[in-house]
């Protein structure tokens, strides 16, 4: 945004008040009528439009100006000014959006007084705009298993273009950190981040939170696109989005405008399309849940997130980082881990992902005492496995298993367990486990565990050979 535009048909008076201006120290343009008035606005948006209502040999007048500048350049503010002014005029100019009437001739002082708040209110609303779209949620990409390598040096790539993305991935994988990680390091990091929850936003609002609103009583209320202009919209969880809205949302992919609810002008903006979705969007399709035209739109650059299960090596990493993040934040003790306490991270089921794990070590730093390691047992025992005093409680279908049956049951589910754990790493499996490379290797043999490679990293399961089902 650039000067102040004033528009006026008298030559005398836009060249006075451009004179009066410039020794207040502001630059300003001219225009003497509505085509030079707008080209000038398409050039270089304004800080402040100075408008007559009036202008001769024009195609629009004032308020035609007015209305088309509050449509596309909501955040310009406008001051009107006439020779010809009464109430209803005034009026009208306010309810389209003006922020202010003046009427000629008008007193210098006065004028340069709406000037000066009309410029003050603009630039505190811009600052505004700014804190509210600036998204302070972390980028923070930790890890180093093999699985976390193969996804970094995917959004790595798709850092450098602008095409659009589509994460997948169980809840709580951290997909939305992933797009955050390939904004911020996209030349669109200056721009905002805007995060659309399509899950939370009630069906007969989603346009209206999208699109914004146009209405006489409130004037333009911007939508979450036009928040996004120059930056990136993320949709999370996309498969939740209504099927109606799925049809817009697609022409704005094709057209990159739209038009706000109530409105009759369009809205051009610049964006990236970044989505997620723990679903299968192809089955989605097929239950006439999603649009296939907005997938394929959307799925120009598939990204698959592992889940926790399939980078164990990251959970210490994660766990002292979250530690960390939890003293930074909260004022909570910086534990560190004991090897028991890392150990059962690894093992422990995570359905919930790093979310999860985030919110198990702010739970255990919450009600722990002291400032030592944080040990095994301090654990919450519905995460863990149920012991009572130091035994472990069988499960209802291990304790019904003749021994011998039941010794390869767990054996099998102990060192998938702890293969797993060190990202398929076998030797330093037989390390933990205190047993022979080779030893181990007949063992996994004998119990039907081979390993693979999945996601990135090696990934034990048992062999479908065997009769038993993969893990």
């Amino acid at each position: 945004m650039s000067g102040i535009l004033i528009v006026d048909d008298e030559r005398d008076i836009r060249e006075l008040v451009s004179d009066i201006l410039q020794d207040e120290g502001y630059s300003t343009r001219l225009a003497g009528n509505s085509d030079d008035c707008m080209a000038s606005i398409e050039s270089q948006p304004p800080a402040l439009l100075i408008l007559d209502i009036w202008l001769k040999d024009s195609n629009m007048d004032g308020i035609d100006i007015l209305k088309a500048v509050k449509r596309d350049y909501p955040e310009v503010p406008v001051v009107i000014i006439s020779g010809h002014g009464n109430i209803e005029i005034a009026v009208a100019a306010i309810k389209q959006g003006a922020y202010d009437f003046i009427e000629k001739p008008f007193n210098i002082d006065q004028l340069l007084v709406v000037i000066r708040r009309a410029m003050e209110t603009s630039r505190l609303r811009r600052e505004n705009q700014t804190l509210r779209r600036r998204d302070h949620g972390t980028a923070d990409m930790i890890g180093a298993s093999p699985a976390f390598r193969a996804l970094i040096g995917q959004l790595d790539k798709v850092t450098k273009s602008n095409g659009r993305v589509m994460l997948t991935g169980p809840a709580g994988a951290g997909k939305e950190i992933a797009a955050r990680y390939i904004h911020s390091n996209s030349t669109r990091a200056p721009g905002p981040f805007v995060t659309v929850n399509c899950a939370s936003i009630e069906p007969e609002r989603m346009e209206e939170v999208l699109f914004g609103r146009e209405s006489a009583e409130r004037g333009i209320e911007q939508g979450l696109l036009e928040q996004a202009d120059s930056g990136v919209i993320y949709f999370d969880e996309v498969a939740d989005m209504p099927l109606g809205t799925q049809s817009k949302i697609l022409r704005v992919l094709v057209d990159q405008q739209f038009q706000r609810v109530g409105g009759t002008g369009r809205v051009r903006v610049n964006l990236r399309v970044i989505s997620s979705t723990n679903r299968d969007l192809e089955a989605e399709i097929k239950a006439e849940r999603f649009r296939q035209e907005l997938y394929h739109r959307l799925n120009v650059v598939p990204v698959a997130v592992p889940a926790l299960d399939e980078r164990r090596d990251d959970i210490p990493l994660l766990a002292e980082h979250f530690i960390a993040a939890c003293n930074a934040t909260q004022g909570l003790p910086q534990r560190p881990l004991s090897e028991d306490a890392v150990a059962m991270l690894q093992t422990m089921p995570w359905p919930g992902n790093v979310r999860q794990l985030k919110n198990l070590v702010e739970r255990v730093l919450i009600l722990g005492d002291g400032t030592g390691p944080i040990e095994a047992r301090e654990l919450p025992s519905d995460f863990g496995p149920e012991t009572d005093e130091g035994r472990v409680v069988l499960s209802g279908a291990l304790a019904t298993l003749p021994l011998r049956e039941a010794r390869e049951a767990f054996e099998r589910e102990y060192l998938l367990t702890q293969i797993n754990r060190f990202g398929g790493n076998i030797s330093r499996t037989a390390s933990f486990v205190g047993m022979e490379r080779s030893a181990l290797h007949r063992k996994l043999k004998s119990l039907g565990v081979v390993t693979a490679n999945k996601a990135g990293a090696r990934v034990a399961f048992v062999d479908d050979e065997t009769g038993e089902t993969a893990t």
